[in-house]
């Protein structure tokens, strides 16, 4: 394939990505975001980060 088709291609794969707008469910996704099971690890903490430099 030349690389006129092949550009073309991606144009085309590129704008269908940029249009596409799925479906989306926000009742599920605000009760996915808003439980945190007990024990689960929520993020980042600062304990994460404590000692980097002393690792070293």
């Amino acid at each position: 394939m030349g690389r006129g088709r092949q550009k073309a291609k991606h144009t085309k794969v590129a704008r269908d990505l940029k249009y596409f707008s799925p479906n989306t469910n926000y009742t599920d996704l605000e009760r996915e975001l808003s439980t945190h099971p007990e024990g689960e690890h929520s993020g980042w903490s600062e304990d994460d980060f404590a000692g980097e430099d002393s690792r070293r």
